[in-house]
């Protein structure tokens, strides 16, 4: 099992939180940069990584990320299921 903590750092590894309703080509605010959290324990653990990712000045731009209550949520699409595994051959190997 990965802790919300860990969740949020390979989270912020594999995406660029500076950019604002985009991730590269891709625009609107379907593809901002949000953490969802449950309870006030996740909401303090995220803005406190985003607060040490700003500090580290790994980004040039400020984090733009979004840090908001999760809601009713729903299954992508099949085709948007393991989509790194379909288009560019990568899987999960834990």
């Amino acid at each position: 099992m990965i802790s919300y903590e860990e969740l949020l750092a390979h989270f912020f590894r594999l995406h660029d939180p500076t950019q604002l309703d985009r991730q590269g080509p891709d625009v609107g605010d379907q593809y901002r940069s949000a953490v969802f959290f449950h309870d006030q324990a996740q909401r303090e653990a995220a803005l406190a990584a985003i607060a040490e990712l700003t500090a580290s000045r790994v980004f040039t731009r400020p984090v733009v990320t979004q840090v908001v209550p999760a809601a009713e949520w729903w299954r992508a699409e099949e085709y948007h299921q393991r989509y790194l595994e379909k288009r560019v051959g990568l899987s999960h190997r834990g």
